[in-house]
């Protein structure tokens, strides 16, 4: 029992390095265990050893080295490179320091300066809602929104409803970490998508908490007619 604990306490010691291994693939990209024994000062034991632990995890995989050229006799060198689970892990590092500023902000400053922050944040729907619609006149508003949203990290897209309108459809919210804690930026995207439009609409489903997709319910505006 003692050699179990003794080992659960060198696996949270290794920690950090781990993380330095990680982080070195990332800043340079798929990387020799030669290669990341330099960049950090460390014997090349040592960096295997946290490359096997961190490959288990699914953080790094294995791969042959490119070689550009004539290739020498011999088998290629292999490098390591993150997962996507591994790229995820340090948007989830950036998650955290946001929700952990957030909560700052709300006990020192309280909860108009989170809604004002929040409205700040999706000013990008009002200025590029218009700039949108100038260039691309015969977009349906959801079609623009959808475009707006696109652009700044959303992936929507738009499905027609029958009678009542349009559905704006985000696959990917770039806060919902942080809107499950704080749905004031969810509010806040409902707001400035109602504003533009000069209309109510209704905010149906949020990834943050827990739907696969966020959706919004656009209404059917009247076509202008020809002059």
């Amino acid at each position: 029992m003692e050699f179990v604990r003794t080992s659960t306490a060198q696996r949270e010691g290794d920690a950090p390095t781990r993380d330095r291994v990680a982080r070195t693939i990332l800043e340079n990209g798929p990387s020799t265990a030669a290669d990341l024994a330099l960049r950090l000062d460390l014997t090349p034991a040592a960096v295997r050893r946290h490359l096997d632990h961190l490959a288990d995890e699914g953080v790094v995989e294995s791969r042959d080295q490119k070689v550009y050229g004539t290739r020498g006799r011999g088998r290629p060198a292999k490098v390591f490179a993150l997962t996507e689970a591994g790229r995820d892990s340090f948007d989830q590092q950036y998650d955290d320091l946001a929700v952990q500023a957030m909560r700052f902000l709300a006990e020192t400053q309280g909860e108009d300066a989170v809604v004002e922050f929040a409205r700040r944040r999706v000013a990008f729907v009002e200025r590029d809602y218009a700039a949108v619609m100038a260039v691309d006149p015969d977009l349906t508003p959801a079609e623009a929104l959808a475009r707006v949203f696109t652009q700044n990290g959303y992936a929507a897209s738009v499905r027609e409803l029958p009678v009542v309108g349009e559905q704006l459809c985000q696959q990917h919210c770039p806060v919902s970490h942080v809107a499950h804690e704080f749905p004031q930026l969810c509010e806040a995207e409902t707001e400035a998508i109602a504003s533009v439009l000069g209309t109510h609409v209704q905010r149906l489903a949020t990834i943050a908490h827990g739907d696969g997709v966020c959706t919004t319910c656009i209404p059917q505006t009247p076509k202008k007619e020809k002059a």
